[in-house]
């Protein structure tokens, strides 16, 4: 069974804009390419990936595909899409399903400024198309705001594979569970919704956190969704603002200490390995 990082990004900046990325960002606003992953990979003892955007544009599309012919490693692409122009959904979706690597498409939510812009009829409509050409959606539900829309999505759209990004950025340096633990098992009702154990490490204090911060939130979701619908993966080279790459992975096994090799195997790369078709 390979192990599975099933989140990380992969951006050059001169080749494709990034309007949310700035100074602000300090140490992540610079190239992050294949040849920095690699090595810490393999130190980690990661087998295969999946590249997800960072970009709400075509140009993200490319330049991922791109490297995914090159590197092994990348196992699959989630990729990006106009989903206010469900024609252009279609024609897109359409050239890049071609691609052996191609698996889905996510939108960063988090720069719209409304927070229902994914029940937007048109968006609806293409997320049909999504649903049509067995393609995966990422939802990059941030709490409070677009994790309450996963139900609706799941149920109109019965047939398509939903994917929670990060487990909807739990209030984890809050140390609060409810209302986010009342959102989430409602999307988990439904079983065409799968979770991403990802990207937790920025939710926590970032000076502090540690495997202990976490696991009551991992914890709460192995029990909604079952480790056959979880997934781990890093958020590379996003952790770096709150840690490394390797300890995101220690301190990930470590709360997921003391559960059965089952669902251990299920959630570092047998579910990813599942839906993804890697």
């Amino acid at each position: 069974m390979p192990v599975v990082d099933a989140h990380h990004h992969l951006w050059n900046l001169t080749e494709v804009e990034h309007a949310w990325l700035g100074p602000d960002y300090g140490p992540i606003n610079r190239n992050f390419e294949a040849d920095d992953l690699s090595a810490r990979l393999r130190a980690a003892g990661i087998d295969k990936t999946v590249l997800v955007q960072s970009a709400n544009n075509y140009e993200g599309n490319a330049y991922m595909l791109k490297v995914a012919d090159e590197v092994d490693w990348i196992g699959a692409v989630v990729g990006w899409v106009d989903l206010l122009k469900p024609d252009d959904t279609r024609r897109r979706l359409e050239m890049y399903s071609q691609h052996p690597k191609f698996r889905g498409v996510n939108h960063l939510l988090s720069i719209e400024d409304n927070p229902d812009w994914i029940a937007r009829p048109p968006v609806l409509e293409s997320l049909k198309v999504v649903e049509e050409m067995r393609q995966i959606f990422e939802l990059s539900a941030v709490y409070p705001f677009s994790l309450k829309h996963a139900p609706m999505l799941a149920e109109a759209l019965p047939n398509l594979k939903l994917v929670i990004n990060h487990l909807a950025k739990p209030p984890i340096a809050e140390r609060k569970l409810s209302p986010w633990t009342d959102q989430l098992m409602l999307a988990a009702a439904h079983p065409n919704v799968y979770a991403k154990i990802s990207g937790l490490n920025t939710a926590a204090n970032w000076e502090t956190w540690t495997s202990g911060d976490l696991k009551p939130y991992i914890d709460f979701a192995i029990d909604a969704f079952g480790a056959e619908r979880l997934m781990a993966g890093s958020d590379w080279p996003i952790c770096t603002l709150a840690g490394s790459y390797q300890a995101v992975w220690v301190e990930t096994d470590q709360a997921l200490s003391g559960r059965s090799k089952h669902e251990i195997d299920a959630i570092r790369g047998g579910t990813a390995a599942r839906l993804y078709r890697l």
